[in-house]
């Protein structure tokens, strides 16, 4: 079956999804996986130390594949400044660029007169629209079941994704919750030309910066095997449950101020429990999708699971 849908038409890719930013994880070896085995993966631009190291991994990954891909900037990342790790993207021709957090427009107006494609990801109506404003190719919308930061009005994939479809003219890409051929079609019937998916690609093999620890809490989790931190502080996300992220909890109850929770819900926190699996020491991010996800097959094996599921229901259905 054909997978035709304007964001395929405006990627260039063969199937309409694609892998989220994941701050710390997204380097070349998951974003090239991804791109060929069809859909759109990315690297995580701010994760990296230096603008040599950033032009080093997209170097590489057009190492390991001749296919579109994507650079994520995490723009709300403590207000680090990206001017000039964009313009690294922006000298070696990436063909997108995402944004994540923050306010988008110097990003746009950095890219102004290049070809390079650009992605928002957005949590409410509002913010859809701000960004077509802007000149965004694509929103991708997501929905409270999201794994990491997330919007502040708690509202789900299931209803924010057709608000969104319903307010812009633009494609929309659906993200949160979905992990599997079937949130795919259910994103379509949405009226989402597309998906974005972040910690179901964290259970890869590909995903090689993700220690067994982290993939293994993803596994073995269920749907309640997360919970929302950083609220308190007007900055929602979602994370494993585990001591680090109770004792965050427990912080926020009595001390909700950011000076009392910094060091917990730091990079290097986050660090300690993605690379080392240390769980009283650091978090993970992820989303209630983690009910969903049973294995850690290829990124390759994924997709052709995903594809057999989604052409199944579109014969039954469609």
């Amino acid at each position: 079956m054909e997978w035709k849908t304007r964001i395929t038409d405006l990627l260039h890719i063969q199937y309409p999804i694609i892998q989220g930013g994941l701050a710390y994880l997204a380097y070349a070896d998951l974003a090239a996986a991804v791109s060929n085995a069809g859909g759109l993966g990315q690297i995580t631009a701010m994760s990296l130390e230096s603008p040599e190291a950033l032009r080093e991994e997209i170097r590489k990954v057009r190492t390991l594949t001749d296919r579109p891909f994507g650079v994520n900037f995490a723009i709300g990342d403590q207000g680090r400044p990206f001017a000039h790790m964009l313009q690294v993207a922006i000298e070696e021709n990436v063909p997108v660029v995402s944004m994540t957090g923050g306010n988008p427009t110097p990003i746009f107006d950095q890219l102004k007169g290049t070809p390079i494609k650009k992605l928002v990801l957005v949590a409410a109506t509002r913010q859809a629209q701000k960004a077509e404003e802007l000149g965004a190719d694509a929103v991708m919308v997501v929905g409270q079941e999201g794994g990491g930061h997330l919007g502040r009005d708690d509202v789900g994939t299931m209803v924010l994704v057709p608000k969104v479809v319903d307010a812009v003219k633009i494609p929309v890409i659906a993200s949160g919750g979905i992990g599997d051929g079937r949130g795919w079609m259910a994103a379509h019937a949405l009226g989402a030309e597309g998906i974005e998916m972040g910690t179901r690609f964290i259970a890869t093999k590909e995903c090689v910066h993700a220690s067994e620890v982290y993939k293994n809490a993803l596994v073995e989790g269920s749907e309640t095997s997360t919970t929302v931190i950083k609220r308190s502080i007007g900055a929602p996300a979602r994370a494993l449950i585990n001591p680090w992220t109770t004792a965050i909890r427990e912080i926020e109850s009595k001390t909700p101020t950011y000076e009392a929770l910094k060091t917990y819900i730091s990079g290097e926190a986050n660090k300690q429990y993605i690379y080392h699996g240390e769980s009283d020491r650091g978090f993970g991010w992820a989303g209630q999708v983690t009910g969903l996800i049973d294995d850690v097959p290829t990124v390759e094996e994924l997709f052709k699971r995903m594809i057999s599921q989604a052409e199944t229901i579109r014969l039954k259905w469609l």
